[in-house]
């Protein structure tokens, strides 16, 4: 089982941004002292809900504060980005960091974004595909060209090549797919690549997931023991408590008020209609699904959502009491607590 934690540097209600940046630092830093595995950062831009709007330049501050835990992003959003940028950056941190980098990227939303960063509204709709195997090949090969609608250029050398042999492995940085959807389970299957599941569904959708996953990799030719072995990762909430009911209350004071004014702040490119979550029962059901609770309960939800669906990885967002002491303090019994209890 590898435990990590989901940095969201999640900007609660009264908190500076400079605030938020340093306890999301501080987390990644204390999860490697508490033993957890890994620290999975996320990238917002214009909101609240998330104030890092570069997932591969905290990542990189955080890969030099550590020596040990693996970051990844979760995610970098391809389509406001070239491919071959962010391939270049992620070679760079996988190569400076001797392999301990993993490259998450997703679809994003139609969000302002989109404008802003002139990628248009088609980039989000039918242009990830493409991007996302511009960048395969960018970590991949050691010539790049593209003749393509999006992006067209000569063959160029790939420089840093992140396949160069590091400790014996001639491969690139691993790179995972966020997914919410059939299409991009079928996206990322087709690809061979792993997927990162949201906090949103429980394990009997994830589960799902994985099947389609599984069915959709094999029919496309890849081999059975890497299917068997693709290494998901299951994004989720974590707060530990010596009751259960103060875990659920510590989190049920301080969310919602950061949900609230963190998805209200979502604007969509195109004036479509959006609904928000009710932010307290949005919460709540955060609580039942994901391990909030006792060290035991949190222990045995995460080993019932291992059995239930396979997955061994965990992003475990532990900033919900939106305090930095509360969060170091959780980090710290998340691995001293609940870490043994998973063998």
């Amino acid at each position: 089982m590898r435990i990590g934690t989901f940095v969201l540097a999640a900007q609660f209600p009264g908190q500076g941004q400079g605030e938020v940046l340093h306890r999301a630092v501080r987390t990644a830093e204390v999860a490697e002292e508490a033993g957890l595995d890994s620290a999975w950062i996320a990238e917002h831009h214009f909101i609240p809900y998330g104030v890092c709007p570069s997932a591969v330049t905290l990542a990189a501050l955080m890969l030099g504060r550590t020596r040990r835990l693996r970051v990844g992003t979760a995610v970098s959003v391809l389509p406001t980005q070239h491919p071959v940028a962010l391939g270049e950056q992620a070679a760079l941190l996988h190569l400076t960091s001797g392999g301990r980098f993993t490259l998450g990227v997703g679809r994003g939303g139609p969000w302002v974004d989109l404008e802003v960063f002139g990628a248009g509204l088609d980039a989000y709709e039918n242009g990830f595909p493409d991007s996302l195997d511009l960048l395969r090949r960018w970590l991949s090969e050691p010539r790049v060209g593209a003749r393509g609608d999006r992006y067209s250029f000569r063959e160029v050398a790939v420089v840093p090549r992140p396949a160069e042999a590091l400790d014996g492995d001639g491969s690139g940085p691993e790179v995972i797919v966020a997914c919410t959807s059939p299409a991009s389970v079928r996206l990322a299957a087709e690809r061979g690549l792993p997927m990162l599941l949201g906090m949103h569904c429980g394990d009997e959708d994830k589960a799902g997931m994985i099947a389609l996953w599984r069915e959709t990799a094999l029919a496309a030719g890849h081999p059975r023991a890497a299917v068997a072995a693709a290494g998901h990762v299951s994004a989720g909430v974590a707060q530990l408590a010596d009751r259960t009911e103060d875990a659920v209350e510590t989190l049920v004071k301080a969310m919602p008020g950061w949900l609230r004014q963190g998805l209200a702040a979502y604007e969509t490119v195109d004036g479509r209609p959006r609904t928000m979550r009710d932010p307290v029962e949005y919460t709540e059901l955060l609580c039942r699904l994901h391990p909030v609770g006792t060290p035991e309960l949190a222990a045995d939800r995460l080993a019932a959502t291992a059995e239930r669906t396979g997955i061994t990885r965990f992003a475990l967002f532990v900033e919900g009491s939106g305090d930095l002491a509360a969060t170091e303090e959780n980090v710290r019994r998340l691995g001293a607590e609940v870490l043994p209890r998973l063998g």
